[in-house]
């Protein structure tokens, strides 16, 4: 019975060729954009987020300021209180305690895959008369590298002489620009607590942040220790990069009972991205889940049609002894074979198509088109189209199923 129903379903297919077509085209494009837009957005979203990995780690690990509490006088009877001083800021040091050994406490994570010591200075970049304000970073040159991969932003200079220059400092190219700033010149930087210190422009970096690269710099550990005056154990930060950056806000909480400090994690620190992010997602699937279920109304409204144009040869079928499942099969199977051939079709088309967008050159740090072909993303579109056409098939294949031959006869 298997291979007659079979038999009947690729006759109806064969004989409705142009119906065919259509329904497995609409299959196509819908297979098609579905990978399209969902491969882009895996795409943007890795983009943006080696972006914003490149200056923002995991997790950060640092000392809160603290408010300074009110003094008051509650001895009197009737529980009073006056209040002395305004509470402020508390002026304490923002040195983490034993740096060396958080650092290898947090190293020891088995989620850890890198953790870098920073010492953060508020700076002026002077040359002549031309100032500057900024932020520099004091970094362990090997260990921030690799944590967030400097060397590939550098436009100028080797990032690695800074190992071997201890009055090296490394430009972003905006403040270069204002302050007309050449390699190998000489600028003089001025902390927040008045020290002044004469660096050596050994290289610029270009971040994809404009404000990043109008304002921020890279200098050794050492030398940042000294801007603050402060000694080899001052250490203001901690960065640490963990296996799945997902897990971030809760890792952060581990980090903060490991150490006893406040921590904050990538996705606090950039809740504007974050959202931007989920927003592109919903988009995005909204669009394409839209475009497989127009696919899926032109298989439903195929058969529809068919079975209503076959209600006599239904009839027919079942008063010789096929069963509503029978009907049913027959349907699913037509509905099946137009999903499996728009499905492969959408495929080779969105491959085609990724291949393209692949190549296109969008210009400033992005370069290229920032999509390539995701196979994950092509089975799991596969699975979701020949779903979507199976149900297109089955609800009219139901309505067959339940036709009363005796009622078409008496017509």
């Amino acid at each position: 019975m298997k291979s007659v129903n079979i038999e009947i379903a690729l006759t109806h297919i064969l004989t409705r060729k142009r119906q065919t077509i259509v329904a497995s085209f609409g299959v196509t494009i819908g297979i098609a954009i579905y990978i399209c837009l969902n491969t882009l957005i895996i795409g943007t979203n890795r983009y943006s987020d080696n972006a914003i990995f490149k200056t923002t780690p995991h997790v950060r690990v640092y000392k809160e300021d603290e408010i300074s509490k009110p003094l008051s006088h509650d001895s009197l009877p009737d529980k009073r209180q006056y209040v002395i001083v305004n509470p402020k800021i508390s002026n304490i040091s923002k040195n983490l305690i034993n740096p060396v050994k958080l650092l290898n406490d947090i190293k020891r994570q088995p989620e850890v895959t890198a953790a870098a010591p920073m010492v953060i200075a508020n700076i002026f970049y002077n040359n002549g008369k031309s100032q500057l304000t900024g932020i520099s970073w004091g970094i362990n040159v090997v260990e921030a590298n690799n944590m967030f991969d400097i060397e590939s932003t550098m436009v100028g200079g080797d990032f690695k002489t800074l190992l071997s220059t201890p009055n090296g400092i490394i430009l972003g190219v905006g403040i270069a620009d204002k302050l007309n700033i050449k390699l190998n010149d000489n600028v003089s930087i001025i902390s927040s607590v008045g020290v002044i210190k004469l660096m050596k422009v050994i290289g610029f970096f270009k971040s994809s942040n404009i404000t990043t690269d109008k304002s921020k710099s890279y200098m050794n550990l050492a030398a940042a220790q000294q801007l603050l005056a402060q000694g080899p154990n001052y250490v203001t930060d901690i960065y640490v990069n963990i296996k799945d950056p997902e897990k971030a806000p809760v890792y952060a909480g581990f980090l903060a009972t490991l150490t006893g400090y406040t921590t904050e994690d990538w996705k606090a620190a950039n809740e504007l991205f974050v959202a931007g992010k989920k927003i592109r997602g919903i988009l995005f699937m909204v669009v394409s889940w839209a475009i497989l279920l127009v696919a899926a109304f032109g298989i439903y409204n195929i058969l529809n049609m068919t079975i209503s144009q076959k209600l006599n040869d239904i009839a027919i079928l079942k008063a010789t002894g096929f069963l509503g499942k029978d009907v049913v099969n027959i349907f699913v199977f037509e509905a099946m074979v137009m999903g499996i051939i728009g499905t492969i079709l959408g495929c080779l088309l969105a491959a085609l198509i990724v291949d393209l967008l692949s190549h296109i050159y969008i210009g400033a740090d992005i370069g290229n088109f920032p999509i390539q072909f995701e196979p994950s993303v092509s089975f799991t579109g596969m699975g979701v189209g020949l779903l979507v056409t199976f149900f297109a098939g089955y609800i009219p294949a139901r309505k067959a199923a339940k036709v009363d031959p005796v009622a078409i006869f008496r017509k």
